[in-house]
């Protein structure tokens, strides 16, 4: 009898690790780095604080935990580059740089929200700072990311679409009708899978056939790796290489992002389905800004002091976001008859 051809097994993408050396970046790149993700993380504590009050309607995902996802990735960014996520983006919409006061207004339902008050957590936008919105359609933003893509490419302005997602979107038929389209018109997008372990309160491992959700991309030829999503350090350099890799026009990647979100789902999830002593393990070995905070004071490129003084800043700036919210009029009723039909 014939032999049998022996198939080949399939050949995995490289994995990046975690990165426990000295850091690659300056004293003054580690210092905004740190500023960012604790501008995220106590805008998002105060917008926990404004829900529990009643101030903050309908639903309210937090993206406490993975701040260094979001920062890692902008650090990278230039100012053509575009973002589109889901509705967890309170975090995307502060590290691309939009007003932490326009996004609180829009958080409590007012006019003075990025829009108008109409949109809330799940649905706000910016096309100054190039941000497409939160999208509340779980993994509707892929394919959304995937035509901005097509725009820089047709546009040739030498941008890259940030596509992100989360590990419960991960088997949606859009997402792989996406990845065929983008690779086979080599667009600049990087799909960014946000792998926080748990689609809702399902852990992954109970959603997905295959937890290497990096190697999604392989049937279609899109390169891919993961990332440690907790380090802010890892993911800007993954980043970089991802960056040029699209704009030098071979096409899409694929950056899994293993990260973790301390909260709930949304502020109504009391996340019964995981132990106390899984976020806490989490908090104490992998938290993304007290690990930067360690990296600095050991490499001594900063001082107790500064941060301290970081902190202050940044506090007040929260508060100042959550007054300016509070105090911004709710939008006048005639506004829901605009902005719903654009006449070209």
């Amino acid at each position: 009898m014939p032999k049998t051809a022996k198939k080949s097994a399939p050949k995995k993408q490289a994995r990046i690790k975690p990165g426990k050396k000295a850091p690659a970046a300056s004293a003054d790149e580690l210092l905004e780095y740190y500023r960012q993700m604790l501008m995220i993380r106590r805008f998002e504590e105060k917008a926990g604080q404004l829900y529990g009050m009643g101030l903050i309607g309908g639903f309210c995902h937090l993206y406490i935990g993975q701040e260094a996802v979001v920062v890692g990735m902008q650090s990278a960014a230039n100012d053509v580059d575009s973002v589109i996520t889901s509705y967890r983006d309170h975090g995307h919409m502060l590290a691309c740089g939009m007003d932490p006061k326009g996004v609180m207004a829009e958080l409590t339902g007012r006019a003075g929200g990025y829009s108008k008050g109409k949109g809330g957590s799940m649905h706000m936008f910016s096309a100054e700072k190039n941000f497409y919105g939160g999208h509340g359609i779980v993994g509707a933003q892929v394919p959304l990311g995937t035509g901005l893509a097509f725009a820089h490419k047709y546009k040739g302005d030498g941008g890259v679409n940030m596509a992100y997602f989360g590990d419960g979107a991960i088997n949606q038929g859009q997402v792989y009708e996406s990845f065929n389209m983008a690779q086979l018109w080599s667009l600049p997008v990087i799909y960014i899978i946000e792998n926080n372990k748990y689609g809702m309160g399902t852990a992954i491992e109970r959603a997905s056939s295959t937890t290497e959700l990096y190697l999604r991309g392989s049937a279609h030829g899109i390169p891919g790796v993961k990332i440690d999503g907790m380090d802010v350090l890892a993911v800007r350099s993954a980043a970089e290489k991802a960056m040029k890799h699209c704009r030098s026009g071979k096409g899409p990647y694929i950056l899994e992002m293993e990260t973790y979100r301390y909260r709930g789902h949304s502020m109504s999830d009391p996340a019964k389905y995981r132990s106390k002593d899984e976020v806490s393990k989490v908090r104490k070995e992998s938290d993304p800004i007290d690990n930067l905070r360690q990296l600095m004071m050991k490499h001594k490129t900063t001082t107790e002091e500064a941060l301290k003084e970081i902190d202050r800043e940044i506090k007040a700036l929260v508060t100042e976001a959550a007054n300016f919210a509070q105090s911004s009029p709710e939008p006048d009723p005639g506004e829901l008859y605009t902005d719903i039909l654009v006449e070209a």
